[in-house]
């Protein structure tokens, strides 16, 4: 399984490595993962903007999947992504748990929560859910 040191290097080009998402931790069944908020990620209205914190849950996610893709899965897509906006931030930094809820052979489910890191306060809730590819054979 890559450890976050990996993860990080897997997404530097792309566009988790672009916003500056950072994965603080990778174990079976569960990421974590944070995110300086900056003038770049903000929406119009001076409020963090949700396509932000979506990726970062969504990163979060994408990469326990990939962590956890069983024998003969060639890689996985984004085929759900729920999210409930609770709160925001205008500084700081944001962080994101991502958990395991179904690790199937054809599906996964990941829920992940991300928090003001700073106040401790929930941003948002998520609930996603991944398809598992396999190579035509």
């Amino acid at each position: 399984m890559p450890d976050a040191a990996q993860l990080n290097q897997f997404g530097a080009p792309n566009l988790p490595g672009y916003l500056g998402i950072v994965i603080t931790h990778a174990g079976e069944g569960e990421i974590h993962a944070e995110l300086p908020v900056r003038a770049e990620l903000m929406a119009p209205n001076g409020f963090l903007h949700a396509g932000s914190v979506v990726t970062l849950a969504d990163t979060c996610a994408g990469y326990g999947c990939v962590t956890s893709l069983p024998e003969g899965a060639v890689g996985f897509t984004t085929v759900e992504l729920k999210s409930n906006h609770l709160g925001t931030a205008r500084e700081g930094t944001i962080a994101c748990v991502a958990k395991a809820v179904h690790l199937g052979k054809t599906t996964q489910v990941w829920d992940a929560v991300v928090t003001n890191k700073d106040s401790g306060k929930t941003v948002a809730l998520f609930r996603c859910t991944q398809m598992v590819l396999y190579g035509k054979g």
